[in-house]
């Protein structure tokens, strides 16, 4: 004989499904949190600073000039 009231088998299994898949999507965003921790930390060096502004934003001095070169293999058809 089964009771369905505010502590059924039912509401059990389906809050312990809630909680694995918030337990895994805590476990990614600490991946991701420990990654961007890396990141900042790298980017307190000057050097990294100016690399990461170039590679991800194509920042460039005053007096130079930028091109892109994309290999054949890589370009959508």
């Amino acid at each position: 004989m089964l009771f369905f009231d505010a502590n059924s088998l039912l509401t059990h299994i389906e809050l312990q499904q809630e909680i694995n898949k918030l337990e895994k999507q805590k476990e990614h965003l600490q991946k991701e949190i420990a990654k961007d921790k890396k990141t900042i930390n790298k980017l307190k060096n000057e050097q990294e600073l100016e690399r990461f502004g170039r590679e991800e934003y194509y920042l460039k001095k005053d007096n130079e000039e930028i091109y892109i070169i994309e290999n054949a293999d890589s370009l959508k058809k």
